[in-house]
Protein backbone atom coordinates (compact mmCIF):
# COMPACT_ATOMS: atom_id res chain seq x y z
CA UNK A 1 0.00 0.00 0.00
CA UNK A 2 2.59 2.47 0.47
CA UNK A 3 4.53 1.93 -1.96
CA UNK A 4 1.11 2.04 -4.42
CA UNK A 5 0.65 5.47 -2.81
CA UNK A 6 4.31 6.62 -3.64
CA UNK A 7 4.35 5.53 -7.03
CA UNK A 8 1.12 7.16 -7.79
CA UNK A 9 2.29 10.44 -6.29
CA UNK A 10 5.52 10.37 -8.01
CA UNK A 11 3.24 9.74 -11.15
CA UNK A 12 1.29 12.83 -10.85
CA UNK A 13 3.98 14.78 -9.60
CA UNK A 14 5.55 17.28 -12.87
CA UNK A 15 8.82 16.49 -13.90
CA UNK A 16 11.71 18.40 -12.40
CA UNK A 17 12.77 20.05 -15.93
CA UNK A 18 9.02 20.83 -16.50
CA UNK A 19 8.54 22.55 -12.81
CA UNK A 20 11.85 24.43 -14.00
CA UNK A 21 10.83 25.89 -17.30
CA UNK A 22 7.77 26.89 -15.29
CA UNK A 23 10.07 28.82 -12.43
CA UNK A 24 12.05 30.36 -15.28
CA UNK A 25 8.91 31.38 -17.33
CA UNK A 26 7.11 32.94 -14.22
CA UNK A 27 10.62 35.23 -13.12
CA UNK A 28 11.29 36.21 -16.77
CA UNK A 29 7.79 37.32 -16.71
CA UNK A 30 7.48 38.97 -13.32
CA UNK A 31 11.21 40.67 -14.19
CA UNK A 32 9.34 41.95 -17.88
CA UNK A 33 5.98 43.12 -15.97
CA UNK A 34 7.95 44.95 -13.55
CA UNK A 35 10.86 46.16 -16.11
CA UNK A 36 7.68 47.37 -18.54
CA UNK A 37 5.56 49.08 -15.79
CA UNK A 38 8.28 50.94 -14.33
CA UNK A 39 9.68 52.27 -18.27
CA UNK A 40 6.03 53.37 -18.64
CA UNK A 41 5.78 55.30 -15.37
CA UNK A 42 9.17 57.07 -16.64
CA UNK A 43 7.97 57.67 -20.00
CA UNK A 44 4.74 59.10 -18.97
CA UNK A 45 6.84 61.11 -16.51
CA UNK A 46 6.95 63.65 -19.60
CA UNK A 47 5.62 62.95 -22.16
CA UNK A 48 1.80 63.37 -23.23
CA UNK A 49 -0.81 60.17 -23.17
CA UNK A 50 -2.52 59.41 -25.60
CA UNK A 51 -5.10 57.29 -24.61
CA UNK A 52 -5.53 55.02 -21.36
CA UNK A 53 -6.91 51.57 -19.98
CA UNK A 54 -10.23 53.08 -19.01
CA UNK A 55 -10.37 54.88 -22.53
CA UNK A 56 -10.23 52.19 -24.44
CA UNK A 57 -12.56 49.74 -21.64
CA UNK A 58 -15.02 52.48 -23.14
CA UNK A 59 -14.14 51.35 -26.58
CA UNK A 60 -14.80 47.75 -25.28
CA UNK A 61 -17.89 48.12 -23.89
CA UNK A 62 -19.72 50.33 -26.64
CA UNK A 63 -18.90 47.00 -28.53
CA UNK A 64 -19.62 44.60 -26.12
CA UNK A 65 -23.14 46.44 -25.69
CA UNK A 66 -24.06 48.79 -28.48
CA UNK A 67 -22.48 47.13 -31.14
CA UNK A 68 -21.08 50.55 -32.63
CA UNK A 69 -18.45 52.85 -32.35
CA UNK A 70 -18.26 56.09 -30.29
CA UNK A 71 -15.43 58.85 -30.72
CA UNK A 72 -13.77 59.90 -27.05
CA UNK A 73 -13.08 63.80 -26.92
CA UNK A 74 -10.09 63.96 -25.32
CA UNK A 75 -7.22 67.05 -25.67
CA UNK A 76 -3.91 66.64 -23.45
CA UNK A 77 -3.06 69.90 -22.13
CA UNK A 78 0.32 70.74 -20.36
CA UNK A 79 0.24 72.13 -16.64
CA UNK A 80 0.57 75.86 -17.94
CA UNK A 81 -2.72 75.60 -20.01
CA UNK A 82 -4.81 74.50 -16.77
CA UNK A 83 -6.14 77.41 -14.33
CA UNK A 84 -4.71 76.55 -10.78
CA UNK A 85 -8.81 76.84 -9.76
CA UNK A 86 -9.06 73.13 -11.42
CA UNK A 87 -6.56 71.86 -9.22
CA UNK A 88 -7.31 73.67 -6.21
CA UNK A 89 -11.31 72.33 -7.36
CA UNK A 90 -9.90 68.55 -7.49
CA UNK A 91 -8.15 68.70 -4.21
CA UNK A 92 -10.45 70.04 -2.45
CA UNK A 93 -13.32 67.23 -4.33
CA UNK A 94 -11.31 64.35 -4.05
CA UNK A 95 -7.98 64.21 -1.59
CA UNK A 96 -7.54 66.98 0.32
CA UNK A 97 -4.56 65.72 2.02
CA UNK A 98 -2.76 65.04 -1.26
CA UNK A 99 0.30 66.72 -0.18
CA UNK A 100 0.47 64.87 2.90
CA UNK A 101 0.28 61.17 1.76
CA UNK A 102 2.80 59.14 0.08
CA UNK A 103 -0.09 57.88 -2.59
CA UNK A 104 -2.43 56.12 0.22
CA UNK A 105 -4.67 58.33 2.62
CA UNK A 106 -4.65 55.76 5.83
CA UNK A 107 -6.60 57.91 7.99
CA UNK A 108 -9.48 57.70 5.11
CA UNK A 109 -9.21 54.36 4.62
CA UNK A 110 -9.70 53.73 8.22
CA UNK A 111 -12.73 55.87 8.47
CA UNK A 112 -14.24 53.96 5.86
CA UNK A 113 -13.80 50.61 7.60
CA UNK A 114 -15.43 52.10 10.08
CA UNK A 115 -18.41 53.24 8.87
CA UNK A 116 -18.76 49.82 6.89
CA UNK A 117 -18.19 48.07 10.20
CA UNK A 118 -20.93 50.09 11.71
CA UNK A 119 -23.64 49.33 9.24
CA UNK A 120 -22.85 52.34 6.73
CA UNK A 121 -22.24 52.07 3.12
CA UNK A 122 -18.67 51.47 2.10
CA UNK A 123 -17.40 54.37 0.57
CA UNK A 124 -14.51 55.09 -1.61
CA UNK A 125 -11.26 56.44 0.35
CA UNK A 126 -8.58 56.10 -2.89
CA UNK A 127 -6.48 59.37 -3.60
CA UNK A 128 -5.77 61.15 -6.56
CA UNK A 129 -2.75 59.14 -6.76
CA UNK A 130 -4.57 55.99 -7.01
CA UNK A 131 -7.68 56.82 -9.16
CA UNK A 132 -4.48 57.77 -11.44
CA UNK A 133 -3.02 54.30 -11.27
CA UNK A 134 -5.56 52.57 -11.99
CA UNK A 135 -7.27 54.82 -14.68
CA UNK A 136 -3.81 55.11 -16.78
CA UNK A 137 -2.90 51.51 -16.36
CA UNK A 138 -5.75 49.21 -15.53
CA UNK A 139 -9.80 48.08 -15.86
CA UNK A 140 -12.65 49.24 -13.89
CA UNK A 141 -13.41 45.61 -12.05
CA UNK A 142 -13.13 45.22 -8.51
CA UNK A 143 -11.34 42.42 -7.69
CA UNK A 144 -8.08 41.38 -5.07
CA UNK A 145 -6.09 41.37 -7.79
CA UNK A 146 -7.01 44.60 -9.68
CA UNK A 147 -6.25 46.39 -6.27
CA UNK A 148 -3.08 44.64 -5.61
CA UNK A 149 -1.67 45.74 -9.08
CA UNK A 150 -3.18 49.71 -8.22
CA UNK A 151 -0.87 49.55 -5.26
CA UNK A 152 1.93 48.95 -7.15
CA UNK A 153 0.90 51.50 -9.73
CA UNK A 154 0.48 53.80 -7.00
CA UNK A 155 3.91 53.29 -5.62
CA UNK A 156 5.47 53.83 -8.91
CA UNK A 157 3.50 57.19 -9.34
CA UNK A 158 4.75 58.29 -5.98
CA UNK A 159 8.36 57.34 -6.56
CA UNK A 160 8.63 58.61 -9.89
CA UNK A 161 6.78 61.24 -10.43
CA UNK A 162 6.00 64.74 -8.87
CA UNK A 163 3.17 65.70 -7.27
CA UNK A 164 2.41 68.23 -9.60
CA UNK A 165 2.70 65.65 -12.47
CA UNK A 166 0.16 63.60 -10.75
CA UNK A 167 -2.70 65.97 -10.58
CA UNK A 168 -1.44 67.31 -14.53
CA UNK A 169 -2.39 64.01 -15.24
CA UNK A 170 -5.48 63.03 -13.25
CA UNK A 171 -6.98 66.51 -14.48
CA UNK A 172 -6.36 64.86 -18.15
CA UNK A 173 -7.23 61.26 -17.82
CA UNK A 174 -10.25 62.13 -15.45
CA UNK A 175 -13.95 61.25 -17.09
CA UNK A 176 -16.24 64.35 -17.20
CA UNK A 177 -19.17 62.96 -19.42
CA UNK A 178 -20.27 60.20 -21.78
CA UNK A 179 -16.66 59.53 -23.47
CA UNK A 180 -15.77 63.13 -22.43
CA UNK A 181 -12.02 62.78 -20.95
CA UNK A 182 -9.78 65.54 -19.38
CA UNK A 183 -10.50 68.87 -18.05
CA UNK A 184 -9.58 70.92 -21.54
CA UNK A 185 -12.13 69.06 -23.34
CA UNK A 186 -14.60 69.34 -20.71
CA UNK A 187 -14.33 73.04 -20.47
CA UNK A 188 -14.68 73.63 -23.93
CA UNK A 189 -17.65 71.26 -24.20
CA UNK A 190 -19.60 72.94 -21.33
CA UNK A 191 -18.01 76.38 -21.10
CA UNK A 192 -16.87 77.08 -24.49
CA UNK A 193 -13.54 77.95 -23.41
CA UNK A 194 -10.46 76.56 -22.71
CA UNK A 195 -8.97 75.32 -19.56
CA UNK A 196 -6.95 77.74 -19.14
CA UNK A 197 -9.59 80.31 -18.33
CA UNK A 198 -11.93 77.89 -16.00
CA UNK A 199 -12.97 79.99 -13.21
CA UNK A 200 -13.66 78.62 -9.85
CA UNK A 201 -17.38 78.05 -10.01
CA UNK A 202 -16.83 76.08 -13.14
CA UNK A 203 -13.76 73.94 -11.80
CA UNK A 204 -15.50 73.64 -8.45
CA UNK A 205 -18.92 72.31 -10.78
CA UNK A 206 -16.78 70.16 -13.34
CA UNK A 207 -15.20 68.54 -9.71
CA UNK A 208 -18.33 67.94 -8.25
CA UNK A 209 -19.22 65.49 -10.97
CA UNK A 210 -16.42 63.48 -10.86
CA UNK A 211 -17.79 61.04 -8.49
CA UNK A 212 -20.09 59.89 -11.09
CA UNK A 213 -19.62 62.14 -14.19
CA UNK A 214 -22.15 59.57 -16.43
CA UNK A 215 -25.14 60.51 -14.06
CA UNK A 216 -23.93 63.70 -12.44
CA UNK A 217 -23.90 65.96 -15.23
CA UNK A 218 -22.31 69.35 -15.55
CA UNK A 219 -24.83 70.22 -18.51
CA UNK A 220 -27.83 69.74 -16.64
CA UNK A 221 -26.47 69.91 -13.02
CA UNK A 222 -29.06 68.59 -10.18
CA UNK A 223 -29.62 70.34 -7.13
CA UNK A 224 -27.33 67.20 -5.45
CA UNK A 225 -24.52 68.44 -8.05
CA UNK A 226 -25.39 72.49 -7.02
CA UNK A 227 -24.63 72.00 -3.28
CA UNK A 228 -21.42 69.91 -4.05
CA UNK A 229 -20.29 72.63 -6.35
CA UNK A 230 -21.07 74.92 -3.17
CA UNK A 231 -19.16 72.85 -0.84
CA UNK A 232 -16.16 72.53 -2.67
CA UNK A 233 -16.09 76.06 -3.45
CA UNK A 234 -15.53 76.56 0.69
CA UNK A 235 -13.05 73.95 0.48
CA UNK A 236 -10.82 75.52 -1.91
CA UNK A 237 -10.37 78.64 0.30
CA UNK A 238 -8.34 76.38 2.42
CA UNK A 239 -6.50 74.75 -0.50
CA UNK A 240 -3.47 76.26 -1.19
CA UNK A 241 -1.95 74.84 -4.99
CA UNK A 242 2.03 75.46 -4.89
CA UNK A 243 2.37 76.86 -8.36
Amino acid sequence: MTRKKRHSKHRHSPPLALRATLYKFAWQAMLAFVASSVGFCLLFRWLPLPTTAFMLNRHVEDFRYETTFKSIDYHWVGANRIAPAAYQAVIASEDQRFFDHAGFDFRSIQAAVDNYAEGRRLRGASTISQQVAKNLFLSPSKSFVRKGFEVWFTLLLETFWSKERILTVYLNIAEFGDHLFGIEAASRRYFGSPASQLSRPQAALLAATLPNPLRLKAARPSSYVHARQQWILRQMRHIVYPR
